[in-house]
């Protein structure tokens, strides 16, 4: 097994623990590379994202000192929850992934349940 494998198998296992308890909410997923950070809250049910926000978006990059770090995942998840609730969406479930609940996953999570998403 490499890396690679070893993450997928992981970010399978999570999928499918969202979808046995989702309760038909839409999820927050999250997607973290080397320079960057990005959130979506998609509905399965209908194969659509209903919001979404990065490190890439042009308000947050021109503030942002790096999209790399934790001030930088903060960013992201308030504006992923404000345009959510714009949306119309209020309680998600939380996808993280393969990755752990630790460092600018948390952050993110965190300032979006600050921002008023409930899961």
């Amino acid at each position: 097994m490499n890396a690679k494998n070893l993450f997928e198998r992981r970010r399978a296992r999570t999928r499918w623990q969202l979808r046995k308890q989702n309760r038909n909410r839409p999820r927050l997923s999250v997607f973290r590379s080397s320079q960057h950070i990005y959130a979506q809250v998609i509905n399965d049910v209908e194969g659509r994202t209903l919001a979404a926000a990065s490190t890439l978006d042009k308000d947050l990059k021109s503030a942002l000192k790096t999209g790399a770090d934790r001030d930088a995942a903060k960013a992201v998840g308030k504006l992923v929850a404000d345009r959510a609730i714009k949306a119309g969406v209020k309680d998600v479930v939380f996808d993280r992934g393969g990755y752990l609940f630790h460092g600018r996953v948390k952050a993110l999570a965190d300032a979006a349940r600050e921002a008023g998403l409930n899961f």
